[in-house]
This record gives structure tokens, sequence and C-alpha cells, in this order.
């Protein structure tokens, strides 16, 4: 039997979460987690986005709270976009690297980091189109994050946005990236995690909060995982009961 010891996706009023640092880091405490993530999105994210400065706020209140408990890891960190089709991030190395976790994913309405890309890739991802040509562009974009950042793990991979599982896990397994299992938005399939394990990529399970209640709510992505076999070794924050 697998259970988890961390949450490394969560959000807070930083971008569009509903709670706070604390709020989140109780809920954690309270399901009996032994590490937790806040992962605010990057600036780009239009309308919810947080800016660096916001960034590096979130990092200093981080730091004091870690001196406030002494039964939980918190992390400072974020949840960056990609801006262009040679995986750009909307976060500066300066931010990056004070940063304990770097979480990226593909999302819609995200502010473009040129013209092409605006028209080619981030419009016709916003208005739900998809085709073949679009698919391919999508996984240059994110495999090409993962190649150019130290990537600690890659979001909800084909949520929303269609891209090549199989050429992502690849990726991810030279670069040490993690594949998340996401618990909130219910997408996944077996056939996802089993393309991804194929080429040896390894996972997380994350809730995705934007609510304090659901802080540590894993329970749909431990059914997913133990229905696909997945062992402890093969997901980052699980340990044998």
């Amino acid at each position: 039997m697998v259970s988890l010891f961390a949450d490394w996706h969560t959000h807070t009023r930083f971008s569009h979460g509903k709670g706070s640092i604390l709020d989140n880091v109780g809920m954690a405490r309270k399901r009996g987690l032994s590490s937790i993530a806040i992962t605010d999105h990057g600036p780009r994210n239009i309308l919810v986005g947080s800016s660096e400065k916001k960034l590096l706020q979130l990092r200093e209140l981080v730091d004091r709270y870690n001196e406030l408990y002494d039964d939980i890891e918190i992390l400072a960190g974020v949840e960056a976009n990609v801006v262009d089709l040679d995986g750009n991030l909307d976060v500066s190395p300066y931010v990056l690297a004070r940063l304990d976790i770097v979480l990226v994913g593909l999302h819609k309405w995200v502010m473009p980091g040129d013209l092409y890309t605006a028209i080619h890739f981030h419009l016709p991802n916003s208005l739900g189109i998809d085709y073949a040509r679009l698919r391919r562009l999508n996984t240059e974009a994110i495999t090409n994050a993962v190649k150019r950042y130290e990537v600690d793990i890659v979001t909800h991979p084909g949520l929303h946005i269609n891209i090549d599982t199989r050429e992502l896990a690849r990726v991810c397994k030279e670069r040490d990236t993690l594949l998340e299992i996401n618990a909130s938005h219910g997408y996944l399939t077996l056939e996802y995690i089993k393309i991804a394990r194929e080429e040896g990529a390894r996972f997380v399970i994350n809730s995705d909060a934007h609510r304090p209640q659901d802080v540590g709510s894993l329970g749909a992505g431990i059914a997913l995982a133990s229905e696909a076999g997945l062992t402890v070794g093969e997901i980052a924050n699980a340990k044998e009961d």
C-alpha cells in the first residue's frame, strides 16, 4: 500500500488560491504531511500570475514560517509558464535560483514571448483548437523548457493542451524531471501513465490545491497510480505504509 508524505503543488492568494501560506501549511500538517510546496503561478499567466516581486516575498515568508514549525518542510516555489517555442519561462534565472522547487506547465491565456508564438501556439491553445501541427509545437515548447531549465515537475501534462506524452516522458527521464499525476483535474488515463512509465519517467502525485481544504487531498491520484501498478520507487513523494 502506497501513502504520500508531500504535496508539492499548491496555490495561495499570491496568485488565484483562496487561502494564505499558513492556511495551506495548517491543512498539510493536519493531514500528516511532512512537506508542502507553495507554487503560485508565474507572472505571465493572465489575471492570476504573481509578479517576481511577489515571488520573492513568498520566499521570505516561507523562510520565516520554516522557523516556526519543526514537523513540516515548507518549500517556496513557482508554477512557471512557457512563453515561447524555445521553452523560455516567465520567471527570470535570478528568481528561479532563489526558489526551492520549480514547476512548469502549459497553460491557456499566457502572455506570449513573441508574435509568432502568439499566433501559432498561444492563441490556438487558448481557443481550444487541436490539430497535429499544434500538438508538435506544444510538445516542442514543453520539452525545450525541460531541457533549458532545472525543472523539478511538469504539471498536469496534457491538460487542455495536447502533447506527445512519450516524447515528454523521454526528455523528463533524461533530465530527472517528474511528471505529475494531478489529483484535482481528473483528466489522466492509465494509458498516459503506461506510456510515460515505458520511457522510464518517474511521477509525483499532487493536489494542485486552490483552496486550503484541498491541500493533501490526494486520494484520486493514489487510486490511479495503484491501478497502474506504480511502485513506491516510481513516485517521488510516496512511502510504504
